[in-house]
């Protein structure tokens, strides 16, 4: 295709490049600032949508590279983020928006990382102390896209919370690349929640399972749950489905298309913002291009 991939930030910086999308796990904000404030600008899926999770100092890191750079920062979040889209777009039918609800409801089990899904609690004793905040911390991400849609809808929150239940496996569970055993965490259903006052306004949260011995609290819909209430309901489920002829097991390889191009479709319009922090409340609508 002509566009390089690299992990080496100087190489990238010598290409004089427009934009790069970078991808790791979780952004280093001594890269961001490197990349930025050379006058790149940066589309990402790591864990970034408004930058909320960094600390004050460090993001405003980020808005002087921006400044200094005449550059933009735009992440859409890796869970994906395009689904805050839908949400939002949803809620533009609506008379009244009592909240926005997203929920991930996925089996996980092809998602090899042991250490990721132990974080996020499977595998563990569901008594563990300090579990509960471990899955908050690891999933943080999901608040700053609540946080995103509650600005998108003229909401200005006063709270965040996080909330979380565990379910046991009722049998072991061999997955290959990790184990589950009977009595240990193989559901996992959280939400972090914006309020304004005492009303839930905004949620983006997860009912995933690890393996078939485990009942979770509400059954899987195997896709993004796209929840609106108010004047009138709206809902939708997005399904990540395999296109005729792919033969891989498990699918993962489509997550990660699907998780990625929103943010790689997004470099136009990245470019073309202002310079600072911008999330998909800012932006045109991203779409692909046709195959022609």
């Amino acid at each position: 295709t002509g566009v390089q991939a690299t992990n080496d930030i100087d190489a990238l910086l010598a290409l004089s490049a427009d934009a790069c999308c970078y991808n790791p796990l979780w952004p280093n904000v001594d890269e961001l600032v490197r990349l930025l404030e050379s006058g790149v600008n940066v589309c990402s899926s790591a864990a970034w949508i408004t930058g909320g999770k960094q600390t004050p100092q460090d993001r405003q890191r980020i808005v002087d590279a921006c400044e200094r750079g005449r550059s933009t920062m735009f992440g859409s979040g890796a869970h994906p983020g395009m689904t805050n889209l839908v949400g939002m777009v949803l809620s533009g039918s609506c008379e009244r928006v009592d909240e926005i609800r997203i929920t991930e409801s996925v089996d996980c089990s092809t998602y090899e990382s042991a250490a990721t899904q132990t974080a996020m609690g499977f595998s563990q004793d569901p008594e563990t102390p300090g579990l509960a905040e471990s899955v908050r911390r690891e999933s943080e991400v999901f608040a700053e896209s609540a946080a995103m849609m509650a600005d998108a809808i003229g909401a200005t929150l006063d709270k965040t919370t996080f909330d979380v239940r565990f379910t046991a496996a009722t049998a072991d569970t061999d997955l290959g690349f990790m184990q589950i055993p009977a009595g240990t965490v193989g559901s996992v259903y959280g939400y972090h929640r914006g309020w304004v006052g005492d009303r839930n306004v905004v949620s983006v949260g997860f009912n995933w399972v690890m393996g078939d011995h485990v009942t979770p609290p509400k059954p899987l819909e195997h896709g993004h749950v796209i929840q609106v209430f108010g004047m009138p309901n709206m809902r939708t489920v997005i399904h990540c489905l395999p296109p005729k002829g792919w033969t891989e097991p498990g699918f993962m390889g489509l997550g990660m298309i699907y998780t990625a191009m929103p943010v790689t479709n997004a470099v136009p319009a990245v470019v073309a913002a202002k310079p600072g922090i911008v999330t998909l409340a800012d932006l045109p609508p991203i779409t692909g291009r046709a195959a022609v």
